[in-house]
């Protein structure tokens, strides 16, 4: 019945400043925008994968978010991923690290403060043996 995680919503602050770090510093694409009935910009759409976007609404609110409220991209290479967004001018907020699942991660804070986790599937961990 559920095919999967379609999108993760976060309201943003400036909207050109985030599209830069998510479409110029991850990566990924700007998608498409949706517009509120009287015109008035409303959504953009960053497409991370197929099927998988994040929507990024206009009119957020600067402040801190709370680490528990993320969004987590598996990646391949955590060391190289790592990597390419340090030369791109990302600044890791905690360094790549071995969790108890057994999954190396590092996180990341976008312009707005939210926070977004890079995983490394270990062929053992909690995840890949359910």
């Amino acid at each position: 019945m559920i095919k999967g995680i379609n999108h993760k919503a976060f309201h943003v602050v400036n909207m050109e400043r985030s599209l830069d770090f998510y479409c110029n510093k991850l990566g990924f694409k700007r998608a498409f925008e949706l517009n509120q009935p009287n015109g008035e910009p409303w959504i953009v759409y960053v497409k991370v994968a197929e099927g998988c976007f994040i929507e990024l609404f206009y009119g957020g609110v600067e402040g801190v978010r709370d680490r528990a409220e993320h969004i987590c991209f598996e990646v391949d290479d955590i060391n190289e991923t790592a990597d390419q967004l340090k030369k791109k001018g990302v600044h890791l907020a905690e360094e790549i690290s071995q969790g108890r699942a057994l999954n190396y991660q590092f996180w990341v804070i976008d312009p707005d403060g939210n926070w977004l986790e890079f995983m490394e599937m270990h062929p053992e961990s909690l995840h890949m043996r359910s």
